[in-house]
C-alpha cells in the first residue's frame, strides 16, 4: 500500500487584534485550487467570511474551493487525526491558535502525529501597538514568546505608522524574533506562495516554472541537475536574510534525492517521495540575491 505523503500544517499565531482572521480570510479568497482546511479552536466569533461558506454542519464548515473549517474546542490532537481522515484530502492545513497561545507549543504537538510535517510558523504583530504590548506587564511574555516561536514575523498594518518609524521597528523586531524573516504587510495581504508552501500531489511545482514577481516578492525556479551537499547548501540559503522560503528536491552527494524546505532561516532536510523531479523554488523579498554559485558551486 502506498504510504500517504504527511499533509503540511502551517500554525498563525499572533495576539488579539493583530490580524490573524483577515489572513486566514485572504488565504481562502486567494487558494487557487489549493483545497485549504482551517483549525480554529471555537467558532464563537467565525473567523471566516460569510461569502466563503457554502454549508455549516456542526464542528465543520464546507467553504468555497473545496476547503473546510473545523472546530478542535479542547482537543487539537484528535482533530488533526480526524482531519487526516478526510476524502478528498486538504492539500493544507492551517492552524489559526488563539491570541494567548504560544505556537511553538502547537508546533510540537503536530510533529508527534505522522501524518503531518510542519510547514512553518507565521506570527502576526500590529506596527502600531507590538512595542507597546510588548512591555505591558500581563502580555509582555506571551508576545515575546509568541514573536520567538516565529519563522516569519508579519509586521501588519505598517500602513498606519510613520515611514520614519519602520526601520527602528523593524530593528527591535528582528532582536525579538532571532532569526525570523520580518514581512511589512497591510490587511494582512500575503501573497500564497509566501504564507504557504506545498506540492501539488504528482510531485511537481505549485509555483510558474519561470521567474516572476509580485509586489515586493520574486519567485526563481532552478532545475538543479548536479548534485550537491545538501546541508551546506541550505546553510547558504539561511544566510540569505532576503530569501523568505525554499523548497525543492535536490540531490545529494551520494545521489539520492532530498527533500529540502526553508522558511526564515529554519529547515529540513528529508528524503524525497518517489517519482519527483529535481528543482527549487526559491521566494523572497526581491532583488533576490544571485544565487548561481550557491546552487552549483557547492
Amino acid at each position: 500500500m502506498t504510504q500517504l505523503i504527511p499533509m503540511p500544517l502551517t500554525v498563525i499565531g499572533g495576539y488579539l487584534g493583530a490580524g490573524k482572521t483577515t489572513l486566514v480570510n485572504h488565504l481562502l479568497r486567494n487558494a487557487n485550487g489549493r483545497r485549504l482546511a482551517i483549525l480554529v479552536n471555537e467558532f464563537g466569533e467565525l473567523p471566516i467570511d460569510a461569502d466563503l461558506i457554502e454549508a455549516d454542519d456542526g464542528d465543520v464548515i464546507s467553504l468555497t474551493g473545496g476547503c473546510v473549517c473545523c472546530s478542535y474546542g479542547n482537543d487539537l490532537m484528535m482533530a488533526l487525526v480526524d482531519m487526516a481522515k478526510m476524502n478528498p484530502r486538504p492539500d493544507h492545513i492551517i492552524l489559526e491558535s488563539s491570541g494567548v497561545a504560544l505556537p511553538g507549543a502547537i508546533a510540537g504537538s503536530v510533529s508527534l502525529l505522522r501524518d503531518y510535517v510542519l510547514d512553518g510558523i507565521l506570527v502576526l504583530a500590529d506596527a502600531e501597538t507590538v512595542q507597546e504590548r510588548a512591555s505591558d506587564k500581563y502580555m509582555a511574555d506571551t508576545i515575546l514568546r509568541q514573536l520567538q516561536d516565529a519563522n516569519i514575523v508579519l509586521l501588519n498594518k505598517v500602513d498606519l505608522i510613520d515611514d520614519a518609524a519602520k526601520p527602528a521597528l523593524n530593528d527591535w523586531l528582528q532582536e525579538k524574533s532571532g532569526s525570523a524573516s520580518i514581512i511589512e504587510t497591510r490587511n494582512s495581504a500575503l501573497p500564497i506562495e509566501v504564507a504557504l508552501q506545498s506540492f501539488e500531489h504528482d510531485g511537481n511545482f505549485l509555483a510558474d516554472r519561470s521567474t516572476h514577481s509580485t509586489s515586493q516578492f520574486e519567485t526563481k525556479f532552478f532545475n538543479l541537475t548536479n548534485s550537491v551537499n545538501v546541508e551546506v547548501l541550505a546553510n547558504e540559503l539561511a544566510a540569505a536574510s532576503e530569501i523568505v522560503r525554499a523548497k525543492g528536491f535536490v540531490s545529494d552527494e551520494e545521489g539520492e534525492l532530498k527533500t529540502l524546505q526553508l522558511v526564515g532561516q529554519r529547515y529540513d532536510i528529508t528524503k524525497a517521495p518517489e517519482n519527483v523531479e529535481a528543482g527549487l523554488v526559491v521566494i523572497g523579498v526581491k532583488p533576490l540575491p544571485n544565487l548561481s554559485h550557491t546552487l552549483t558551486g557547492i
